[in-house]
């Protein structure tokens, strides 16, 4: 909180109006005088003034009024209401003209407070005092407080002087900016400037204990700009050390200020000596900055970093970062000496839903080089390195109020493959829709049976999408492959009970596919191949299908009795079955010579390759059967309070699907998809099982042939694939959960961290576990030990995944890991967390990480360390937590040995 010496002088407002007030009622207590009657009052003295300054025995009236005019008038009284109070008594002595107030002595006016335990007013002198007292013990109290909105300042005692507005304040305790200031005496030159002699200033929360602070003679503070100081010297838990400055400059504003970012510096194996996060923060107004850093690397190589974030309240915010590097291994001329040049764009923009309900425009821009995570100089996140996709997405939306309602939207994406760098980017895609139409209801009346119920909506998309890889990115061979098309869906559709207990829906789907690429194929006897001809211009084809679907819900419930543990069990069935029926599109399908002898031709449509779907040359007429299942229990509540039985869910779904394909000459039934989840522990372990049931057989190649498995000499179902996942997160306390919103997310990895947590070497005074700093005097049960606590915060995450395969008569298992990650507070300021696991196919140690991290208050202390693999590192870090003194630190790090290409 900024507090301000120069508060104190603005109660000299007041202190005139208390002089006059005093001299009429200051005995009654806590009465507030109104301006009105203190000016009445003030009048009846001048005139009573005025007649005895008047010589009786002068007759010239101008003689009288001179000596009348000579008369000096008495100060006029407050404009406001002044309160004042004691809680002892409240003393006017007049020949002494003091007003002395004792023991929680209170002045307000306005917005303004001045507290102490005895406040002295000498309204002759224009001097006012405020100071502490003893209470029955011997030891002071009511130490001086003064108070004018969120500005505060306290002090053993304060006089000044209410004419010359000069004050001098001893053991001044304030707050400027993130700066506490204590100073053994504080003098007031004028309105903007003060000295301070025998100064200490931290940062701490605890200014009279502080665990570390700066100790100066000399200090010139100018509120709400800057503090100067002379020779200062730091201490340490009240020991000097021999760390110091002849003079200093802080400035003191409550808006950010531009300056040199201060640089780590260590040595690499491969490329040297180096220092890293060299820069400038540009402070550039109230709603954004910008920090420029970089490293340098004394073999050549060097990185380059923008970061801004903006924000603006009610209305948007959002963050930019771009990150350059140039990287360089071992020395030019050497056999291992490799280059390359890597980069990373990060953008996230939101807007706030009430600033606009009818539009919104957001991002979340994740894109840069392929090997960017793998080898960045000044990134560690192992999560984002094992990551194999990048996305982005910007969006514009905005809806239309008409009758019916148009939604359009505008939208571009990109998605990254780091292993194979492949991109996918669509610049940009047009959506439109227009709200369902009933044209055969009136818009108040209820939509029910099939006309009535019958509805149609337009869609509409557009896109343009480019396919290329990392090294063309941004290049003109990116562009020229470019695929651009529109579709046009018009779906009909209703919906009706049928018997009371079925559901039916029924349907059409009418498409129209825009297209500005198809290709041509043709044989060229000469060179005796197929070529393929890339056709630019406008095409188009159109298609159409119908569906339908009856389903129904059936209900369950087995009793067992209210004396039983388990009293029930409800089991919940939802079967249902659908059809769909595409007619054949063979007339956009043509055929073309594919030897030299002209007797073999193969059919092929001129819109393959389309971006969206083909034309279907052959008809389809299917159903598909679906079966889900969800079980709950009713168990005896163990609660006595409790006046109903606990229920408790036993499977969330046990799903059960698979088809029919009247149009297929064999192999007509679809493999059976079971699948199946629950939650157990109250929720804390969440368990997902799949399988995939054939009901085919194979011959001695593995292929699937014509003929039921039972059939073959086989079971009824052949099993080809099984997968089971389970996660188990418990703690001492209930767990935040993950955290979409952090540094590892939005590189890329995973929203938990059991890949690790991304370690950001550009700020490490932030905490790696992402928590607030802690209040150094936290609340305590009464007879608990500060020292030790036996209750540890800890949690543990346990994650296990189990992939089975048959193919071709192989049954192999797949994958087999577990991996687990937690943190624990071993005491109330040590914090220690890990992440590892374990692959039971490769047999092998996971990625392991190993983070400790010490609260000290107003500085923090961590160590990072990878102890194993290609991505081993160590990092270790300890300065103070505030922004103003964010360059006091020792911030020393081992990088990985990054290998160019890998």
């Amino acid at each position: 909180m900024r507090t301000n010496l120069f508060n104190i002088v603005l109660s000299v407002i007041f202190l005139t109006g208390c002089v006059q007030m005093h001299g009429q009622d200051g005995r009654k207590r806590g009465r507030s005088v109104p301006a009105q009657e203190q000016k009445k009052k003030s009048a009846d003295i001048k005139k009573t003034t005025d007649t005895v300054k008047v010589n009786p025995v002068t007759t010239d009236k101008k003689e009288a009024q001179v000596k009348n005019d000579s008369v000096k008038k008495e100060k006029k009284g407050l404009d406001a209401v002044v309160k004042r109070s004691a809680k002892d008594y409240e003393k006017i002595d007049q020949r002494k003209k003091e007003l002395t107030l004792y023991n929680e002595a209170h002045i307000k006016m306005e917005d303004m407070e001045l507290d102490a335990g005895i406040i002295v007013m000498k309204y002759d002198k224009d001097e006012v005092f405020a100071g502490r007292v003893k209470d029955s013990t011997g030891k002071y109290s009511q130490y001086p407080h003064f108070k004018q909105g969120a500005n505060e300042v306290e002090a053993d005692s304060i006089h000044f002087n209410t004419k010359t507005k000069k004050a001098r304040v001893w053991n001044s305790r304030t707050d400027q900016g993130e700066f506490r200031v204590k100073a053994d005496i504080t003098k007031k030159e004028n309105d903007s400037v003060y000295f301070m002699r025998g100064a200490r200033f931290t940062t701490s929360k605890n200014l009279d204990n502080p665990e570390y602070y700066f100790f100066t003679n000399k200090i010139k503070l100018v509120p709400g700009e800057k503090v100067v100081v002379g020779p200062t010297n730091m201490w340490i838990a009240n020991v000097p050390t021999p760390l110091g400055l002849p003079f200093a400059f802080f400035p003191m504003t409550n808006k950010a200020e531009s300056g040199f970012i201060i640089p780590a510096y260590g040595d690499s194996n491969t490329r040297g000596y180096y220092l890293q996060n060299l820069g400038y923060y540009f402070a550039m107004g109230d709603y954004y900055d910008l920090a420029l850093t970089g490293d340098y690397y004394t073999n050549g190589s060097y990185g380059l970093r923008a970061q801004s974030t903006y924000s603006k309240r009610y209305k948007f915010g959002g963050s930019f970062n771009l990150r350059y590097e140039n990287l360089i291994t071992s020395e030019r001329g050497f056999p291992d000496y490799t280059k390359a040049k890597n980069y990373n764009i990060q953008w996230t923009h939101n807007q706030d839903s009430k600033s606009n309900p009818n539009s919104r425009f957001s991002a979340s821009v994740n894109m840069g080089s392929s090997q960017y995570y793998r080898q960045s100089l000044n990134t560690a996140n192992i999560g984002a390195s094992l990551n194999n996709t990048l996305q982005s997405s910007i969006s514009y939306s905005k809806t239309f109020q008409t009758v019916p309602q148009i939604n359009m939207s505008l939208s571009a994406t990109h998605s990254q493959n780091t292993n194979t760098k492949a991109i996918n980017m669509t610049l940009p895609t047009l959506q439109a829709s227009v709200d369902r139409i009933y044209p055969f209801a009136k818009d108040d009346e209820p939509k029910k049976g099939i006309i009535k119920n019958l509805n149609l909506q337009y869609n509409l998309r557009g896109e343009n999408r480019i396919n290329t890889t990392d090294s063309l990115f941004f290049k003109p061979e990116m562009f020229r492959d470019a695929k651009t098309g529109m579709q046009h869906t018009i779906p009909l559709s209703t919906n009706f009970k049928l018997f009371k207990f079925f559901s039916v829906t029924a349907g059409s789907n009418y498409q129209e596919t825009w297209t500005l690429n198809t290709v041509k194929k043709s044989f060229n006897t000469v060179t005796s191949k197929v070529e393929t001809t890339d056709v630019k211009g406008f095409d188009a084809f159109r298609t159409y299908n119908f569906n339908s679907s009856i389903g129904t819900t059936v209900y369950g419930t087995f009793n067992f009795g209210e004396d039983k543990i388990i009293q029930s069990i409800r089991h919940v069935v939802r079967p249902s079955v659908s059809y769909s029926y595409t007619p054949s599109f063979s007339r956009y399908y043509n055929t073309y010579q594919i030897d030299a002898s002209g007797t073999k031709y193969e059919d092929y449509t001129r819109f393959e390759g389309n971006i969206f779907s083909t034309p279907q040359r052959s008809y389809a007429n299917t159903m598909t059967i679906a079966v889900n299942n969800n079980f709950e229990a009713k168990v005896r509540n163990n609660d006595e309070k409790a006046t109903e039985p606990k229920k408790i869910t036993l499977l969330n779904n046990l799903n059960f699907q698979t088809g029919y394909n009247f149009a297929a000459d064999s192999l007509a039934w679809s493999p059976v998809r079971v699948s199946a989840g629950t939650n157990l522990f109250k929720n804390k372990m969440n368990i997902n099982f799949g399988t995939t049931l054939d009901p085919y057989a194979i011959d001695a190649s593995g292929k699937t042939i014509n003929k039921y498995n039972i059939d073959n000499g086989g079971s009824l179902f052949r099993l080809t694939s099984a997968n089971i996942t389970m996660n188990y997160s418990f703690s001492s306390k209930e767990l935040e959960g993950d955290n979409p919103d952090s540094q590892t997310a939005k590189n890329g990895g995973r929203t938990d961290d059991l890949f690790g947590t991304a370690t950001n070497m550009n700020d490490q005074r932030k905490s790696m576990f992402n928590e607030e700093d802690e209040d150094e005097n936290k609340k305590k049960k009464p007879g608990e030990s500060k020292f030790f606590n036996a209750k540890l915060p800890w949690d543990l995450k346990v994650a296990y995944s189990l992939t089975f395969s048959d193919n071709n008569r192989k049954r192999t298992i797949t994958t087999n890991s577990i991996m687990f990650s937690g943190n624990v507070d071993v005491t109330e300021r040590w914090k220690m967390g890990f992440s590892s696991g374990y692959d039971l196919v490769s047999k092998g140690v996971t990625f392991t990480q190993l983070r400790f991290e010490r609260d000290l208050l107003s500085w923090r202390m961590d160590f990072n360390w990878v102890p194993m693999g290609t991505n081993k590192y160590w990092t270790f870090f300890i300065g103070i937590k505030s922004s103003v003194l964010s360059d006091i630190k020792w911030d020393k790090r081992q990088v990985p040995d990054r290998t160019i290409g890998q």
